[in-house]
């Protein structure tokens, strides 16, 4: 885990990159797609939905939740990657959803930054890494002018 800086823009930038954000996905897709079927089931999925930790904590915080109520939570989070209802969720469909998901965190983040304690290897990571690079090309060209 590390400590980063990112806004809105950070986000949008990575998910509009589209070789950028499709490699990322397609790389997280297949390290969930644990049994190599070209398909995440409800079992596979669900460990990185509870990474996120949706209800488990209050500002940093464990709480005591329902597991009944998580269970629900969870299921609920699958569905929406399940656009087909067809109790697997495709790359097309991870690739969708993941991407509304983090536009939706973009557009909730606002323009000013904020910082994060992100794992090695997220996408908000990954999105970070990726404006860190293409600043530091950018650099590097003002350097040789």
């Amino acid at each position: 885990m590390s400590v980063e800086v990112l806004d809105s823009a950070t986000i949008v930038n990575f998910v509009e990159d589209e070789e950028a954000f499709n490699i990322s996905i397609r790389e997280r897709f297949a390290h969930l797609d644990t049994n190599h079927d070209g398909l995440l089931s409800y079992t596979e999925l669900s460990k990185d939905l509870q990474s996120l930790r949706v209800l488990e904590t209050h500002f940093g915080i464990d709480i005591k939740t329902d597991p009944k109520e998580l269970a629900h939570v969870y299921k609920s989070l699958f569905e929406q990657f399940d656009h087909d209802s067809n109790g697997t969720v495709d790359l097309d469909e991870f690739k969708l959803e993941t991407k509304r998901m983090m536009l939706a965190m973009a557009n909730g983040m606002g323009f000013l930054p904020v910082q994060m304690v992100l794992e090695e290897g997220s996408l908000l990571k990954i999105a970070v890494e990726h404006e860190s690079t293409k600043t530091n090309c950018c650099l590097n060209l003002f350097k040789n002018v």
